[in-house]
């Protein structure tokens, strides 16, 4: 039987990334045949693992949805603080995780999937994978500032300039932003620095998948046609 490291079986398992493992790991909320796991262990098929005192196993099949989040509910695994998280919205009879976050405040596309290698590939910035926002300003942004956006603005709380980027004016305080980095509350960031308020945030696609007619708060699974897109883009084989 294989070994594999404990981060890599549990992302295979939909549990998390690789890298929330790790920390899921660090926290002592994983064990394995009854021992707590420590890091960089590896694994077999035969072991039982365990996270927070429920067993986890590896996948037979891969599925993905698309779900159109609702403004309030906050993606994470878990937070005492928050009053709705993805987890009490999601009912879905396997195990998903979330391939890339939305904050609280932001509607629209979210890819929740039982793989953890795609979460792994879609996650990781230097594969420019696009995310496609439709932005709603306070107030108008001048051709000049639109310049700006599009190559780049400096935020001082994360210490980082963004990556030169796509914006479209779309209405009088609407544009279109495709984004190919995900840093955090990124857009409304880019937007302050030029002395603007978001007032609404919506995604309408992830890499090759689009939000198209999906109602708010609902969720489907990808067809087989659009995993083979997906998984294609990102490197990965269906």
């Amino acid at each position: 039987m294989e070994e594999i490291r404990l981060n890599k079986y549990l992302a295979s398992c939909g549990i998390c990334s690789r890298r929330d493992a790790d920390k899921l790991i660090d926290d002592g909320r994983v064990t394995v045949n009854g021992e707590v796991a420590k890091a960089g262990q590896k694994v077999t098929s035969a072991d039982k693992v365990s996270v927070d005192g429920k067993a986890v196993e590896q996948n037979s099949s891969k599925v993905v949805i698309a779900y159109n989040k609702p403004r309030g509910v906050v993606v994470t695994e878990r937070d005492e603080h928050a009053k709705v998280t993805i987890r009490d919205v999601i009912d879905y009879p396997v195990r998903l995780t979330y391939a890339g976050r939305l904050d609280k405040d932001s509607e629209g596309l979210i890819l929740l999937t039982n793989d953890g290698d795609f979460i792994n590939a879609a996650m990781k910035a230097r594969n420019y994978h696009e995310k496609e926002y439709i932005v709603t300003v306070d107030k108008e942004v001048t051709d000049e500032e639109l310049d700006t956006l599009r190559n780049g603005v400096y935020l001082k709380e994360l210490d980082v300039t963004t990556r030169s980027c796509k914006v479209e004016r779309i209405g009088k305080c609407k544009y279109r932003v495709v984004l190919s980095q995900g840093l955090n509350r990124q857009i409304r960031r880019m937007f302050q620095a030029i002395g603007r308020s978001v007032v609404k945030l919506k995604r309408i696609r992830v890499i090759t998948v689009e939000l198209g007619d999906l109602k708010v708060g609902e969720y489907r699974e990808l067809t087989s046609a659009e995993m083979t897109k997906l998984y294609d883009s990102v490197g990965l084989d269906y």
